[in-house]
């Protein structure tokens, strides 16, 4: 129970950069609240300034936009799920599935479009596949469909949740510690809510859940904070599989947006805190009092300069102005945070240097920005694919589970696809299934948005229909 709370090495090592990038993404009361952790204090700046500067603070929110685009465009058409075999249970459970995957009324597009944006943010992010806890020993499939206890569902974490785990040569895990905490008041009476916080521990077969409840701030010491404790244990639902049921999507480091525009981002938000603080200043005449006598009067805006007679008062700064040099490097600074996130397209009108962006060069940007969207594509139907799949095993449907779309992120004229299908059944490709498909992709993408129940049918109606034409 002790070893329960043992932190990971790579764990402590990103721990705070999640934070700071969690930060950079929320922006808003969030990024206010902790400013005083990136807005750097100049050398022998005194404390009641840099303290002015600092509740002045204002954060230009570009990365934020950025990773909200990418998981908006990318589920722009939701992926297409198709569901072969002839058990009809388990095509009924997945067509629910689709509908609802975490008991929580999400729909599974919308459960990894917040999966695809968490990685986003902090590089990767975990799938549990779980099933509802039984307190009896069930006898066969009939009882357990009675009971719901196939009734497979997915629970997502994050990286700072995931503490502790250990891997194989593959890569694949061999026992992971997943730890969650919350505020919760036990009772109504209660006088303050207490912290609660839970472990899970899964290995190849088995899990244990630990639990220890403590006054906030008091996370495991003090004499408030009751001993962790074993609440639950046994199989897990993939232990006949003999495999953790936690699965990742993780993104290369190429792809981690909020990685790679960080540090632009954090430098963007102290020169243009910086510049308006000096905008601001300059607002306000100082007055100047040149005299050898003494001067204790306040006037202006309660800051003066007292001088002698003979004495000299001026500024030093580069040549050409430092106020438009600053605000160019603001600009450039923008359009990099746009440019790294393959984006360039949307930072502006201009390029770097001043010159306008031809439409030719937007179209090749953009296209770029096409080509890093279907590589997410990719990553999620990936691990759609092997959750999914790992569902299906552990229900033992005897059913074939497949995940495509993703690759398309401008609807428009639907015309357009029929005719580009029309010219594929037109070369007399003598293959029934590649028919079935085409008609069925068509299908699938005009009714993007419906029911995955009445996909199902009338993905089973074109097969019938396929199949009595071949007679």
């Amino acid at each position: 129970m002790i070893e329960i709370n043992t932190e990971h090495h790579e764990y402590k090592a990103r721990h705070a950069l999640w934070k700071q990038y969690r930060d950079l993404y929320t922006g808003g009361a969030q990024f206010k609240a902790q400013a005083g952790e990136y807005l750097v204090q100049r050398n022998r700046e005194p404390v009641g300034v840099y303290q002015e500067r600092l509740n002045r603070a204002f954060y230009e929110n570009y990365i934020g936009s950025i990773v909200d685009w990418y998981a908006a465009t990318l589920f722009r058409r939701e992926p297409v799920i198709s569901v072969d075999g002839d058990n009809e249970i388990g095509r009924k459970f997945f067509n629910s599935f689709v509908e609802d995957c975490d008991r929580k009324g999400s729909k599974i597009s919308d459960f990894f479009r917040r999966q695809i944006l968490e990685a986003l943010i902090c590089g990767s992010s975990y799938t549990l596949v779980d099933f509802p806890l039984q307190h009896q020993k069930l006898q066969n499939r009939a009882e357990e469909e009675a009971v719901g206890a196939a009734n497979a569902y997915l629970v997502s974490y994050a990286p700072d949740e995931l503490i502790n785990w250990s891997t194989n040569e593959r890569g694949e895990f061999d026992w992971v510690v997943i730890r969650t905490s919350q505020m919760r008041r036990q009772r109504l009476e209660d006088a303050e809510p207490m912290l609660e916080t839970n472990w899970h521990y899964y290995d190849r077969e088995k899990f244990r859940s630990y639990r220890q409840i403590s006054k906030p701030g008091m996370f495991g010491t003090g004499s408030d904070a009751r001993p962790i404790e074993l609440v639950a244990e046994g199989l897990h639902g993939l232990a006949r599989q003999k495999r953790v049921p936690l699965f990742e999507l993780k993104l290369s480091d190429g792809m981690w947006l909020m990685n790679k525009a960080a540090s632009l981002q954090l430098e963007h938000f102290n020169k243009s805190n910086a510049l308006g603080w000096a905008l601001t200043m300059g607002l306000f005449a100082t007055p100047v009092i040149y005299s050898d006598k003494s001067w204790n009067q306040i006037i202006g805006e309660s800051y003066y300069i007292q001088m002698g007679p003979e004495d000299k008062f001026g500024w030093a700064e580069p040549e050409g102005h430092v106020y438009e040099i600053a605000s160019k490097n603001l600009d450039r600074l923008k359009e990099e945070i746009y440019r790294v996130c393959y984006l360039l397209a949307q930072a502006g009108q201009t390029s770097a240097d001043g010159r306008t962006i031809s439409g030719l060069s937007k179209q090749r940007d953009f296209a770029i920005t096409q080509e890093v969207l279907r590589s997410f594509g990719d990553t999620v139907k990936d691990a759609m694919q092997r959750v999914l799949r790992a569902v299906e095993q552990a229900r033992e449907d005897d059913l074939s589970i497949g995940v495509s779309g993703l690759d398309e992120f401008d609807i428009g004229d639907f015309s357009a696809e029929i005719d580009d299908a029309r010219r594929l059944l037109e070369l007399g490709v003598g293959s029934p299934t590649l028919r079935r498909q085409i008609y069925k992709k068509l299908a699938f993408k005009y009714l993007c948005d419906e029911r995955q129940d009445l996909k199902d049918t009338i993905a089973r109606e074109i097969d019938e229909w396929m199949t009595r034409e071949k007679r």
